[in-house]
C-alpha cells in the first residue's frame, strides 16, 4: 500500500538504508520522521524499521551500539550520529500499562506498525516504495485528527503514557481527538497512575511548550487531570465572582498560559500561579469571591506539584518565586524606591519576567481596570528600565562594601557583620548616593558604636 509520494531521507539514513536493501531485506523509516516531514518540518530523529534481525544489522555495519536487543532496537553510528534501528515486532503481553513483557520479531511490516499509538505515527517510507500508510495516518493529518491504530482501548491498555501523548500531539499540531480515542481515555486514564512521575512530567512540559498548552482543558474533561494533577480539577471547579474576572480559577489560569512565550518556567508559573485559591476562598455578604493570601498558598502548592513530577531544583524555585510574587505591586503606584526594592526581594533573575507574567495575568482577567493595570505595569517596567540603566545596587554584591571592608576596619567577623551589611543595603535601596565605600564606612561606624 505505498504511495509515491517523495520525502527527502538524510543521507545518513538514507546510506542504513540502502545498506540493508542490498543485503535483501526490508528498511523503512518509520514514525514520527515520515510526520514531521509531510508536515513540513524538520524532523528531530531519522527512526528506520527493518524486516532484518538485530544481529543481522550488526552485521551489516562496522560501528553499532546494543541499546535495547531484547525489543530488536540496534542502534547505528554513522560519523558521531546516532540512527535506531528496530527490527519488525509483534508485542507481547504488557504487564505494567507501559512496557510489553516479551516482543517476537516478523517478517510483516503491517504487523509492526499496527502496534503503534496513533495512525499519524504508524506510517514508513523508502524511495522504492513510497508511503506506507495501511491506517489512514495521512487522511488524517488532512483533517486534523489523533486517532488510535486499531482498538483505542487496547493501545492504551498496552501503554497508559498514550494517553497523554493523545494530548500532547493534540497540543503541538492543533488537532482533535477523534471520538472513540476519548471514549477510551476517559475509561482508562486511572492507568497513569501505573506511569513514573517522570514519563508524565516529559510530557506535561512538552503539552506546556506547545502552540495551545490550553488543551490541558481537555484533560480535564477526559479525567487526565483528576489523576495526574488533581488541583487543576479543583482550580475549574472554583468559581470567581468578581468584577475584575470572567472565569472559574482553572479556566483563567489555561487562558492565561498562551499569554506568555513557549517558555517552561513562564508557562508553569502560569499553570500554578492560582492553584491556592480554593484554599483561600472566601465570599463576603454582597456575594463576591476573595482569595485573601493566595499567592503565598499557590507558591507552596506549586513546590509540593513539581516536586511530585520530579522537577529539577532550578526550575522548582524559579516557578514557586514567580507564583509567590505575581500579584506584587499589583495596588502600588510605583516610585523608584518601590522598584530598588521589590528588586531586592524578589530577585535580580526572577524580577523581569513578573513582566511578561502579569501581563498573561490581566488579559486573562475580565477587562474592568484593564488600562489601569496596563498603565501601572508599564510604570513599573520605565522605573525598572531606568534602575538597570543606572546600574543601581539592589544586593549586597554590588554594595561599595564588602565583609573584608568591614573586617579591614576593625569589626569582627560573624553575625553582626552580616546584620550591618543587611542595614547598609537597606539604606542604599532608598538612597543609592549612599553607595559609596567612603559613607557606607562611615554609616558601619555609626551602627557599631
Amino acid at each position: 500500500m505505498g504511495s509515491k509520494l517523495k520525502i527527502t531521507v538524510p543521507e545518513k539514513a538514507a546510506h542504513i538504508l540502502k545498506t540493508i536493501q542490498a543485503a535483501g531485506f526490508e528498511a523503512y523509516v518509520v514514525g514520527g520522521c515520515v510526520r514531521d516531514s509531510l508536515l513540513g518540518r524538520e524532523p528531530q530523529d531519522w527512526d528506520i524499521t527493518t524486516s532484518a534481525t538485530p544481529e543481522q544489522v550488526k552485521a551489516l555495519f562496522p560501528r553499532t551500539v546494543d541499546t535495547g536487543l531484547q525489543h530488536g532496537t540496534v542502534t547505528v553510528l554513522q560519523d558521531k550520529e546516532g540512527f535506531e534501528v528496530t527490527t519488525y515486532r509483534i508485542d507481547g503481553k504488557y504487564e505494567d500499562n507501559r512496557h510489553p513483557s516479551e516482543v517476537t520479531f516478523t517478517p510483516n511490516l503491517e504487523e509492526d506498525l499496527l502496534r503503534r499509538d496513533f495512525t499519524i505515527n504508524a506510517m514508513a517510507y523508502n524511495d522504492e516504495a513510497g508511503l506506507v500508510d495501511y491506517f489512514g495516518g495521512r487522511e488524517d493529518m488532512r483533517i486534523g485528527v489523533i486517532r488510535c491504530v486499531g482498538k483505542p482501548e487496547e493501545r492504551f491498555e498496552e501503554d497508559a503514557l498514550r494517553i497523554l501523548r493523545a494530548i500532547r500531539f493534540a497540543a503541538q499540531l492543533g488537532y482533535h481527538i477523534d471520538a472513540y480515542t476519548v471514549t477510551a481515555i476517559r475509561k482508562l486514564a486511572s492507568n497513569l497512575n501505573n506511569i513514573s512521575a517522570e514519563r508524565i512530567q516529559a510530557e506535561l512540559v512538552k503539552i506546556m511548550m506547545s502552540p495551545h498548552p490550553d488543551y490541558l482543558r481537555g484533560a480535564y474533561a477526559m479525567g487526565i487531570t483528576k489523576v495526574i494533577l488533581p488541583e487543576l480539577d479543583r482550580a475549574m471547579e472554583t468559581q470567581q465572582y468578581h468584577p475584575h474576572h470572567i472565569y472559574n480559577v482553572g479556566e483563567h489560569s489555561l487562558r492565561s498560559l498562551k499569554g506568555v512565550p513557549p517558555d517552561k518556567v513562564l508557562r508553569l508559573t502560569m499553570l500554578l500561579h492560582d492553584m491556592g485559591k480554593p484554599d483561600t476562598l472566601t465570599v463576603d455578604e454582597d456575594g463576591i469571591t476573595h482569595f485573601h493570601g493566595h499567592a503565598r498558598v499557590s507558591a507552596e502548592m506549586a513546590g509540593k506539584i513539581l516536586r511530585r513530577l520530579k522537577f529539577d531544583n532550578d526550575t522548582i524555585n524559579m516557578v514557586c518565586r514567580l507564583v509567590m510574587y505575581h500579584d506584587y505591586g499589583n495596588d502600588v503606584e510605583p516610585d523608584e524606591r518601590t522598584v530598588r526594592h521589590a528588586v531586592n526581594k524578589i530577585g535580580e533573575d526572577a524580577f523581569p519576567l513578573l513582566f511578561q507574567i502579569k501581563y498573561a495575568d490581566i488579559f486573562a482577567q475580565s477587562d474592568y481596570m484593564r488600562q489601569q493595570k496596563l498603565e501601572r505595569l508599564e510604570k513599573w517596567k520605565q522605573l525598572y528600565a531606568e534602575m538597570r540603566e543606572k546600574q543601581e545596587c539592589v544586593t549586597l554584591k554590588n554594595l561599595a562594601v564588602t565583609g573584608h571592608d568591614l573586617i579591614a576596619a576593625g569589626m569582627k567577623p560573624g553575625k553582626e557583620l552580616g546584620d550591618v551589611l543587611q542595614k547598609l543595603l537597606a539604606l542604599v535601596l532608598d538612597d543609592p548616593s549612599c553607595n559609596t565605600k567612603e559613607k557606607l564606612l562611615a554609616e558601619a561606624e555609626k551602627l557599631t558604636n
